[in-house]
C-alpha cells in the first residue's frame, strides 16, 4: 500500500483555488440574476411599447421577478383604453410564464405556459362608446366612396372577428378565477372560469355563465390551433341542460341543450370588390336540443341528434349555405342549399332535399313535440322529401313554392298513437269551443241516428261545397300548391294570416285527429297526416268526404237543441237548424248558403241585414259559385238561371239568430263586391271562369267517386 502525504502548503493552495472558483462562481450568478433582471424588465417595456402601439390603450405592468431558473412572476396588470383613462378594461392580481433564458439574452424574449390568476375583464357599451372597440381590427380605409345600397358586409364582419379571438389565444394558458362581465343598454352578461387551460392547442375547464339572467354551468373541452383558424370544441351542461340566452328576451323561444359540439375547419376571406366575402367550413351538433315556443307547438319541440355540418358563404347583405352543407335530424339527411339578401330588396332562396330514408328510420327520426300524433307509425319501404321555394320581398307576387314527400314501395303495416284506419269505422267525435272547452261528444258513424250517409246528401250542397272550399278534391293527392301561393302571397302582403290554404283533405285531418291550436307544428303534422291518407289510400275520398260532412261546425255551439245536445255540428243539424229539412232535400240556394257560411259559421247571421235578407256580399258569392258550377256542368243552365236570390229560414235559426242591424257595407257595384271576395279561394284555385273548362279542371267525370251534376 502506497500513501501520498500532502504537506500543509499543498493544502492551502488549493483550498484558495476552490475558494476563488467559489467566489467568482457567486460572482457570476450575482452578475447573470441582475443581468437576468436587467433583460426582464427591458423584455416588458418592450412588449409594452409594443401593445401600446398596437392599440390605443395604457397597459400597466407591476414588479416582475423570476420565481425560478425560468419562471417569471408578474404582480399585477392593468389594461386601459387611451380615450378614458379611468375606464379600465382588463385587470389581473399576479401573471406567471415561463421564460426561455436563451430567447431573453439572444433579445428575443420567448414567453409560454401563461398563467393568469384573479383577473377581471370589463367590456361595457353606452349608447355612444365602449372600451372595447379598438380590439377588432378596422378595415383599411378605401379612396371609393361606400356603396350602402348593398347593406353590410356580414363576412367582413365575422372575418374580423375571427381574426381578432385566435390571433390574441395564447399557445399555452391557465386562467384562474377569471371573471368577464359585460353590460350595454339591452344585455348584462356575467362569466366566472374558476379554471380554464390550454395547452398545446387542447382546451378545459369549466365556467358559470349568467347572460341576461339566464344561468348555466357549463364544462369546456376541445383542441384549437390558432394558426389555422381551427377549432373543436364541446361546451356541455354540468348538472343539467344549457339554456341559450338572448332567445327568451328575443324571440319569446326556449332553447336548450345537452351538449353541443362546434367545429370549425377553416375560412378563406376573399378581398373582392365588394368588400370582401368570407368562406367558412364546419360543423355544429347537438344532442338532446328543445326548443320552444308558443307560435311553433304547444309543447317542447325536441331533437335526440342533430347536426349541421356547413359551407357557409357570407358577404356584403347576403349569406348562404352552399352545395356540400348537410342537417341530420336522428336518422334523417338533409341536403340544404340557402340564400339569403338583405338589399336591395330581402330575398330568399332554399332547396332541400333528404336522403332515401327507411320508413322506419324516418317515423323514429321525427322531433317530439311535432309528430305526436304519428309516434310509433312503422312501414316497409323508403321515403324522400323535398322542397324548394324563392321569394323577393320587392315582388311577393313572384312567390314560389314546391313541397312533397315520395315513397318507394311504401306501405304502412302499423299505426302511432292515433289510428288513422278509424276513419273507416265508427269513432267517437269530441268538439271543442274556441276556448279549448269541450262542447259535445258523438259517434261519427251508422250508429249515430244523426249521421248521414254521403248518398242522403243533397248533390247541391257537395258541389257547392267542393267548388267554394277545394275543386279538386275527388282528384288531387290532398294538397294543391297553387292555393298555398296564393293564400301566403296574400298573408305576407297583409301581415297576417289574412288566407288560408286548406284542402278539404287538411280541413278534415285537423278536425278528427288535431287539435285546433294555431301552430307551426300542428300544420306541419297536418300535412304529414293528409300525405299517409291520401298516398296509402287508408280512406276513400267519398268516405272522407262523408265524415268531414258529419263533424264540421255550422253554426253557434251555444245553441242548444230541445234534446239537450249543443251546438250546430254535420249537415244534419245544419239542415235542420236553418231550413227544418233533411240534407238530401236542401236546394241551390240554401246549399250555397250552407257553404259560404263553412269558413266562419259562427258570423253566420251576418250574411242578412236587419230585415232578414242576403246582403249584397253573399249575394254575390251565390252568383259567383253558381257560374262556376254551372261552368263546370255541376248544375244545368236551368238551375243557374232561375236561381234565387233570397232564402227562407224555417228552422231554429230564425229565431236564434235575430237578423244583424249591422251596415250593410256592401252595397256598391258589382266590382266592388268582387274586390272585397278576391281573398277566397275560387278563381285562382279553378283556373275557370266565363270560359269553357279545361280536361283537368273539370275533371269530376273521370273519377268514379265525385258526384254528378243534379238533374
Amino acid at each position: 500500500m502506497i500513501s501520498v502525504r500532502i504537506s500543509p502548503s499543498t493544502k492551502r493552495l488549493v483550498f484558495g483555488i476552490l475558494g476563488g472558483l467559489a467566489v467568482l462562481l457567486l460572482l457570476a450568478f450575482a452578475v447573470f440574476q441582475w443581468k437576468r433582471q436587467q433583460l426582464l424588465d427591458y423584455a416588458l417595456k418592450e412588449v409594452k411599447a409594443k401593445i401600446e402601439r398596437k392599440y390605443p390603450v395604457i397597459l400597466t405592468l407591476g414588479p416582475a421577478k423570476f420565481a425560478g431558473f425560468k419562471t417569471v412572476e408578474i404582480a399585477g396588470l392593468g389594461l386601459v383604453p387611451t380615450a378614458n383613462p379611468t375606464d379600465t378594461l382588463l385587470t389581473a392580481r399576479r401573471l406567471q410564464a415561463s421564460l426561455s433564458v436563451r430567447s431573453l439574452f439572444a433579445g428575443r424574449p420567448v414567453f409560454s405556459d401563461l398563467q393568469i390568476i384573479t383577473a377581471r375583464l370589463t367590456p361595457h357599451k353606452t349608447a355612444t362608446a365602449d372600451n372595447y372597440g379598438f380590439l377588432i381590427k378596422k378595415q383599411k380605409p378605401s379612396a371609393a366612396p361606400r356603396d350602402t345600397t348593398k347593406g353590410t358586409n356580414y363576412g367582413l364582419l365575422l372575418n374580423q372577428a375571427l381574426e381578432t379571438v385566435f390571433d390574441n389565444v395564447p399557445g399555452e394558458a391557465n386562467f384562474k378565477d377569471f371573471t368577464v362581465s359585460y353590460a350595454s343598454l339591452r344585455h348584462t352578461a356575467m362569466l366566472r372560469l374558476p379554471e380554464l387551460k390550454i395547452q398545446d392547442g387542447d382546451i378545459s375547464g369549466s365556467l358559470t355563465a349568467t347572460i341576461d339572467s339566464v344561468a348555466n354551468q357549463l364544462g369546456i373541452s376541445g383542441h384549437i390551433e390558432p394558426g389555422d383558424y381551427a377549432l373543436n370544441a364541446k361546451v356541455f351542461g354540468i348538472g343539467g341542460s344549457v339554456q341559450l340566452p338572448y332567445v327568451p328576451r328575443r324571440f319569446g323561444a326556449l332553447v336548450s341543450f345537452d351538449t353541443v359540439q362546434v367545429r370549425l375547419d377553416s375560412k378563406d376571406f376573399d378581398d373582392d370588390d365588394t368588400g370582401g366575402t368570407l368562406t367558412v367550413r364546419g360543423s355544429l351538433a347537438a344532442r338532446n336540443f328543445s326548443l320552444y315556443h308558443p307560435k311553433l307547438a304547444a309543447n317542447e319541440i325536441e331533437v335526440k341528434r342533430g347536426g349541421l355540418d356547413f359551407v357557409a358563404k357570407l358577404g356584403r347583405g347576403t349569406a348562404a349555405l352552399e352545395k356540400g352543407s348537410q342537417i341530420t335530424v336522428n336518422k334523417i339527411v338533409l341536403y340544404p342549399e340557402i340564400s339569403v339578401r338583405m338589399k336591395p330588396s330581402r330575398a330568399v332562396s332554399i332547396n332541400v332535399t333528404s336522403a332515401e330514408t327507411e320508413a322506419n328510420d324516418f317515423f323514429a327520426s321525427l322531433p317530439t313535440g311535432i309528430f305526436d300524433e304519428v309516434r310509433g307509425t312503422q312501414g316497409t319501404g323508403t321515403l324522400t322529401y323535398r322542397m324548394s321555394g324563392s321569394l323577393d320581398m320587392a315582388q311577393v307576387d313572384s312567390l314560389k313554392f314546391d313541397s312533397s314527400l315520395k315513397g318507394k314501395n311504401f306501405k304502412l303495416t302499423s299505426f302511432g298513437e292515433e289510428d288513422l284506419n278509424k276513419l273507416n269505422t265508427p269513432f267517437v267525435q269530441t268538439v271543442y269551443n274556441d276556448k279549448g272547452d269541450s262542447v259535445r261528444t258523438f259517434v261519427v258513424g251508422p250508429p249515430n241516428p244523426d249521421f248521414v250517409p254521403y248518398n242522403e246528401v243533397s248533390p247541391y250542397l257537395i258541389h257547392a261545397i267542393t267548388t267554394a272550399e277545394d275543386p279538386r278534391f275527388f282528384t288531387h293527392k290532398g294538397f294543391m300548391e297553387k292555393a298555398f301561393v296564393k293564400s301566403a302571397i296574400q298573408n305576407i302582403k297583409e301581415k297576417r294570416f289574412a288566407r288560408g290554404g286548406s284542402t278539404l283533405s287538411m280541413q278534415l285531418v285537423k278536425n278528427v285527429f288535431l287539435t285546433r291550436q294555431k301552430t307551426v307544428a300542428r300544420k306541419i303534422e297536418e300535412a304529414l297526416i293528409v300525405w299517409l291518407l291520401e298516398n296509402t289510400h287508408l280512406a276513400s275520398k267519398q268516405r272522407m268526404f262523408e265524415v268531414y260532412l258529419n263533424i264540421i261546425e255550422w253554426g253557434p255551439s251555444k245553441y242548444r237543441w230541445p234534446s239537450g245536445k249543443r251546438g250546430v255540428y254535420g249537415v244534419k243539424d245544419a239542415a235542420l237548424f236553418y231550413y227544418g229539412k233533411r240534407p238530401s232535400e236542401l236546394n241551390l240556394a240554401e246549399s250555397l248558403y250552407l257553404a259560404s257560411i263553412i269558413p266562419k259559421p259562427k258570423y253566420a247571421r251576418y250574411s242578412f241585414d236587419a230585415y232578414g235578407d242576403l246582403r249584397r256580399s253573399t249575394r254575390y258569392f251565390f252568383r259567383l259559385i253558381a257560374d262556376i258550377m254551372a261552368t263546370r256542368g255541376l248544375i244545368t243552365p236551368n238551375d243557374r238561371e232561375n236561381l234565387p236570390y233570397g232564402l227562407s229560414l224555417n228552422g231554429p235559426a230564425r229565431q236564434y239568430m235575430r237578423f244583424s242591424a249591422r251596415p250593410d257595407t256592401t252595397r256598391a257595384t258589382v266590382a266592388a263586391d268582387s274586390s272585397q271576395f278576391e281573398p277566397l279561394n275560387l278563381i285562382d284555385l279553378l283556373n275557370t271562369g266565363a270560359a269553357a273548362p279545361d280536361a283537368g279542371v273539370n275533371s269530376n267525370a273521370a273519377d268514379p267517386e265525385a258526384p254528378k251534376a243534379p238533374k
